[in-house]
C-alpha cells in the first residue's frame, strides 16, 4: 500500500492507494474494505504480455491515483507502449489483471500453447479470462495518444474532433437512415467547436491536420482524445520532436488540462526535464520488469535507475 503525494498547493490528505491482487474479476477492486481506503483509478496487477517466446512485459504491477500525473519511464523496449496497449484492449495480457476505478476491465491466465510456452510469473495466480474491447475501454472513461500521431490526416481539424465526439453519440441506425439527429448532430458540432476554443484551436478548424505544425498537430491529437469524455488519459511521449519551447508549453498545457478536465493522466517520456517538472510519481520498467517507483526525487537519486536508465553526468 503506497500514499500518492499531494499536488502544489492541494492542502487535502495524500490520497491512500490499495493493492487490488486479491480482488476477484467483476468486484470493485479495493472498495469498501476495513481501512476506508479508495481503489486506484488505475491498477495493473500481475500484468505479464508474451509474444511467443519474447517477454515483453513480467508482472508488471502499478497504481495511478484519481487526479495523479504519474510516468511511465525506461529505456527503449522496456515495454512501456506494451502496458499502454494492455490497458487500452489492443493486446489481450497473457496473464495477470487491470483495473479501472476498481472494475476488471482485463484479466487472462496462459492458455493453449501458451501453457508450456510462459516464461513469466504468477502462473495460477490467475483463473478467469476476461477482455473489454478498445471500443468499450473508451466508452468506460480511458482515451490515448500515440507515439507517432496518429490524426485523420486528410481531414479537418474540426472533423477530427467531430469524429471523436461520435463516441458518445446517442443515435442509430434507424434515426441515421431517416435523418432524425439533426438534434444530436447540432449538440456535437457544438460541443467539438467548444473543446477547439478551449484548446486555442478555433483559428484552424478549417485547416488539414496534415499540414499542421507539429506541435500543433501534437494538442489536436490530445484534443481528439478530451472529445471523447475520459477521466484517464494516456500520453505516449507527448514531447517527442518537439523542440525547447514546444516543450515547455506542452509542460503548462498538461497541467491545464488536468485541472480543466478533472483528469488522471499518465504519461510514457524520455524527456526527462518534463517528466521530473509534472509527476507526481513515476515508475521505471527495464527489460519488461519494474524496477523503481517513487516521486521524482526518490527516482533521480536510484541507483538503478541511474545505470539503467538515466544515466551520470560526464564530469560527475
Amino acid at each position: 500500500m503506497t500514499d500518492a503525494p499531494a499536488r502544489a498547493g492541494d492542502k487535502s490528505k495524500p490520497l491512500k492507494l490499495v493493492d487490488v491482487s486479491g480482488a476477484g474479476a467483476g468486484t470493485r477492486a479495493g472498495i469498501g474494505n476495513a481501512s476506508g481506503a479508495l481503489a486506484a483509478h488505475l491498477a495493473l496487477d500481475g500484468v505479464t504480455m508474451q509474444f511467443g517466446g519474447v517477454l515483453a512485459l513480467d508482472s508488471l504491477s502499478l497504481e495511478v491515483g484519481a487526479g495523479e500525473i504519474v510516468a511511465l519511464i525506461g529505456p527503449n523496449g522496456a515495454g512501456k507502449t506494451t502496458a499502454f496497449n494492455c490497458i487500452t484492449g489492443v493486446y489481450e495480457p497473457t496473464n495477470g489483471r487491470i483495473a479501472l476505478n476498481g472494475e476488471i476491465i482485463a484479466e487472462n491466465r496462459p492458455r493453449g500453447k501458451m501453457k508450456s510456452l510462459y516464461k513469466g510469473s504468477g502462473r495460477g495466480q490467475y483463473s478467469k479470462a476476461v477482455r473489454i474491447t478498445p471500443d468499450k475501454i473508451t466508452m468506460r472513461g480511458i482515451a490515448r495518444t500515440y507515439q507517432n500521431i496518429r490524426l485523420f490526416k486528410g481531414l479537418t481539424v474540426f472533423e477530427n474532433v467531430l469524429i471523436a465526439k461520435h463516441m458518445r453519440a446517442k443515435q442509430n441506425p434507424f434515426s441515421a437512415a431517416f435523418r432524425l439527429n439533426a438534434q444530436e448532430e447540432a449538440r456535437m458540432r457544438g460541443e467539438a467547436m467548444a473543446l477547439l476554443e478551449e484548446q486555442n484551436l478555433t483559428h484552424l478548424k478549417d485547416d488539414i491536420a496534415s499540414g499542421l505544425p507539429y506541435g500543433y498537430q501534437r494538442r489536436l491529437e490530445i484534443a481528439r482524445a478530451l472529445a471523447t469524455g475520459p477521466t484517464l488519459l494516456l500520453l505516449d511521449e507527448p514531447a517527442a520532436g518537439m523542440n525547447p519551447q514546444e516543450t515547455f508549453e506542452l509542460n503548462e498545457y498538461i497541467l491545464q488540462i488536468r485541472e480543466r478536465y478533472g483528469l488522471t493522466i499518465f504519461l510514457i517520456e524520455h524527456h526527462m526535464d518534463l517528466v521530473m517538472r509534472i509527476s507526481d510519481r513515476i515508475y521505471v520498467l527495464d527489460f519488461g520488469k519494474m524496477i523503481a517507483h517513487g516521486t521524482p526525487e526518490q527516482i533521480q537519486s536510484d541507483k538503478r535507475v541511474i545505470d539503467a536508465y538515466l544515466g551520470v553526468a560526464e564530469d560527475a
